[in-house]
């Protein structure tokens, strides 16, 4: 009952940092050089933290929650639901975007498209994508932060000290006793969250807050349309079904980490603070230290719905008209790039090139919502993360049904 106290403030807190910080942005609409020069950079500070003990979080966590499991059936078997899961809210998610994109076509208008430029970071092939996952050496994923090689790393460590049984107890009880101690730096710095959310807002409303009254409003308002019928029918339907948890009370728990997610627009960043809000929604400790690191790396459902409207926005403003085939074809390549793209601000620039060049549209069009990506990304971010804890609490619940019939 004390901790259910001591978190609820919180909540509150982060909540009343973020109106602060949209209300100080607003004002500072026609001098935002002030915002950027003394206020930006301790979000910035604030938000290097949180990344700083990202990696710890993400390498003992995931050690520690394969260690526990004791069994590698077990952590396979959460796998594949972990996988599947994913993979179809991904597709419901692109396929969401699309069909709001394409009802709402009416609204948008071709606009001047001369003289566009974007030049596309060259998306790595399917195969390199493979061979990247797993790292050359032990010591550049976590210098680099590159999420999907600090897992392969957690897990090769975590069944290995399975599989040497009593020779790895030594190195477990090593396992666990940093896990601890990342998770209490990761609660100190959480405690920073509502001065960090102001930080890092309120630079973004005032540089941001014009661009939005402009022509781009509507495939802004689109696109966060359709992230909250998302979240509100997908993962509000699956913690009913799976986790049977109501869908009011997941939302509720879930709102330290999604403020936090919509200041930072980084799925990574916000990785600790979802850890604590799933655990205390019933999600089981092993389970989400495997399933949140993984989901914050692969899971984009909030990506692929700015995939679906932007691809039909940018579509329209050259005068094109989609097919069917086209629209599946976008479906199936946001759906299969959300894999290995990292959690981190502006990932989503890469895939909604891939995505373009998928179909045939100029990947110059992404110049049309560039100046705004920032707006879209802490929406987008805001479903991954949501996404992530939905699913952990759904297999979370599996695996206890699982468990008791045998």
């Amino acid at each position: 009952m004390s901790k259910e106290k001591k978190k609820r403030p919180l909540a509150l807190w982060i909540f009343i940092g973020l109106v602060l910080g949209i209300l100080t942005g607003g004002m500072l609409m026609h001098t935002p050089e002030i915002a950027v020069r003394y206020i930006k950079p301790f979000g910035t500070l604030f938000l290097n933290l949180v990344k700083f003990i990202v990696v710890p979080i993400v390498l003992f966590s995931i050690m520690s929650g394969v260690i526990s499991m004791k069994d590698m059936r077990k952590v396979g078997s959460i796998g594949v639901k972990t996988l599947c899961y994913y993979m179809c809210t991904t597709a419901v998610a692109v396929l969401i975007g699309l069909v709001m994109a394409n009802l709402c076509k009416g609204f948008f208008h071709e606009l001047t498209t001369s003289g566009l430029e974007y030049e596309a970071a060259a998306a790595p092939s399917f195969i390199e994508t493979i061979v990247n996952i797993f790292p050359s050496n032990a010591v550049e994923p976590m210098v680099n932060a590159n999420m999907l090689q600090v897992i392969v790393i957690a897990l090769f460590f975590g069944f290995g000290t399975i599989a040497v049984g009593e020779k790895g107890k030594p190195f477990a009880a090593f396992i666990e006793s940093a896990n601890a101690v990342s998770m209490y730096i990761m609660d100190a710095i959480i405690k920073l969250s509502p001065i960090g959310v102001f930080c890092l807002i309120t630079p973004v409303v005032a540089e941001n807050g014009p661009s939005i009254l402009g022509d781009l409003l509507t495939v802004l308002a689109v696109a966060y349309l359709a992230y909250m019928l998302h979240m509100v029918i997908v993962y509000s339907a699956t913690v009913k079904a799976f986790a049977g948890l109501n869908p009011v009370k997941f939302f509720k728990g879930m709102l330290p980490a999604i403020m936090m997610a919509f200041s930072s627009a980084s799925s990574v960043g916000t990785l600790p603070l979802n850890l604590e809000c799933v655990q205390k929604l019933g999600a089981k400790k092993d389970v989400a230290s495997f399933i949140l690191p993984l989901g914050a790396t692969i899971n984009m459902d909030g990506t692929a719905i700015y995939q679906g409207v932007c691809s039909i926005f940018i579509a329209t403003c050259y005068g094109i008209q989609l097919t069917l085939g086209q629209q599946i074809a976008i479906i199936l390549t946001a759906t299969l790039a959300s894999i290995g793209t990292a959690g981190v601000p502006g990932a989503g620039m890469i895939m909604l090139a891939m995505v373009l060049q998928s179909v045939g549209l100029p990947v110059e069009g992404i110049a049309l919502v560039a100046g705004i990506d920032r707006i879209f990304d802490m929406g987008r971010t805001t479903v991954n993360i949501t996404g992530d804890a939905a699913c952990t609490l759904c297999v979370s619940k599996m695996e206890e049904k699982k468990e008791a019939k045998a």
